[in-house]
């Protein structure tokens, strides 16, 4: 390989390394920002509670989460950290590299320029040209002499560019140099946060370890009426299933009746003719069938994208069994997740869809099931509904408001999203659905 093409592969190199790191690095601090959304709106939660006077089992938990966040936005700075001394590292590395390859372009260069120098004039080239022993070595020599002008240029070309290179790379290092302190700060700055938040949590933790009884007896009631809206949305759901069969079956038994009666009078019109099978017309409920498979497509095609159900919040309970905070040994089952949000805060639709229950339980407030072809999205725990059976919506409109627990500044929304395949129902974790 040439001096020439081996500097060409050095630059693509660089420039390769740079857009990988520029990569790296944007996909980093995308992480950031999403971590630091997530902190204000914890921070925002907590501001609004009174953790010294009604702490709540709801506050633990938005503490909880709030460490989390921080220690993974910690996590984050490190990456950041590191990947600012791998680019200090790699841009130095660069850097000798170039340099010592200028340096052998330039001893090239300069003997280039002794030999032009020498044959400076038309009669030098003219002489080396005719000084040849036949025809095809003075072609070669010509061939020469244009090989020798076209790496001159090209040599002089790629010296300048990577000239410029090694300043850019110089002013890089400091660049990076200056965002790693940047970042160094904004991680202490976390960690003494976190020790904050530490500190907060030790309170309310011991403050639920003397209270134990008062939050076991608390507990089983909340199992108690969990229980009563499993119950009541599993009996919503199967009584949509058990009409919209029923349905089915009617209309099926009048287009059967329907093409029996018109068999029969085409028949008694005609007597002597033949009797042809009845044919069956197509049904009316195969259209609702494809379009409901289309809204299931669509919903399905969204996976991981769905907002949220409430526009700020912290998960405080997830899908399936979590252990509880502060009793040794003690688990809940949730079917869904729960969201802790601003008081009385809004609640909307994650798809588009049929609202095809509005459900008053005692003890969890109103409910509202939203169909989206094979698939229910449920929200509980509202104080107002906006909406009724029957009703269409579109993606984030609202269709409540969430109630809000007595001396407390929080409230929790309810979410669970169910997969109906003929009579059997599905509950799916809903984390897997909604954008984080």
């Amino acid at each position: 390989m040439s001096a020439v093409n081996k500097i060409i592969t050095v630059l693509f190199v660089c420039f390769v390394s740079f857009t990988f790191s520029q990569s790296t690095s944007e996909k980093l601090k995308r992480e950031q920002d999403r971590l630091e959304q997530k902190i204000n709106d914890t921070k925002l939660l907590l501001s609004k509670s009174q953790t010294n006077t009604a702490a709540s089992l709801n506050e633990l938990k938005v503490i909880e989460n709030q460490i989390t966040f921080r220690e993974q936005l910690l996590k984050n700075y490190d990456n950041q950290i590191r990947g600012a001394e791998l680019n200090v590292q790699k841009k130095s590395i660069q850097i000798s590299e170039l340099s010592e390859k200028i340096d052998a372009l330039k001893k090239q260069y300069k003997l280039l320029l002794v030999y032009a120098y020498k044959h400076r004039n038309k009669y030098g080239k003219m002489m080396y040209l005719f000084s040849a022993g036949d025809y095809y070595e003075a072609l070669k020599r010509k061939k020469y002499l244009e090989r020798i002008s076209e790496i001159q240029q090209k040599q002089y070309l790629v010296i300048q560019q990577n000239q410029s290179l090694i300043k850019k790379e110089i002013d890089g290092i400091e660049k990076e140099k200056k965002y790693k302190l940047a970042v160094m700060g904004e991680k202490s700055k976390e960690k003494a946060a976190i020790e904050i938040d530490r500190t907060k949590q030790q309170v309310v933790y011991s403050k639920f370890k003397e209270e134990e009884g008062a939050i076991i007896a608390q507990l089983k009631d909340d199992e108690r009426k969990k229980a009563i809206l499993r119950e009541q949305i599993n009996a919503a759901i199967r009584k949509e299933i058990a009409e919209a069969e029923a349905k089915r079956k009617r209309e099926e038994e009048a287009r059967r009746k329907a093409a029996a009666a018109a068999a029969a009078l085409a028949a008694s019109k005609n007597p002597t003719a033949e009797k042809e099978p009845v044919k069956e017309v197509e049904s009316i409920a195969f259209e609702e069938t494809k379009e409901s498979a289309k809204l299931s497509a669509s919903f399905e095609g969204n996976k991981g994208s769905l907002p949220w159900p409430v526009d700020k919040g912290s998960i405080t309970e997830n899908f399936g069994k979590n252990p509880h905070p502060t009793l040794n040994n003690v688990y809940t089952n949730n079917r869904g997740i729960d969201i802790s949000s601003p008081k009385n805060a809004q609640v909307r639709a994650v798809f588009d869809g049929e609202v095809t229950s509005v459900l008053n339980i005692p003890g969890a407030g109103k409910v509202v099931i939203i169909k989206h072809g094979n698939y229910r999205t449920v929200y509980s725990n509202l104080k107002d509904t906006y909406v009724s059976v029957g009703s269409k919506v579109t993606t984030k409109k609202v269709i409540g408001s969430l109630l809000s627990a007595d001396k407390q500044n929080m409230s929790v929304a309810h979410f669970e999203i169910h997969h109906v395949s003929g009579s059997e129902v599905t509950c799916l974790n809903p984390t897997l659905w909604v954008s984080h």
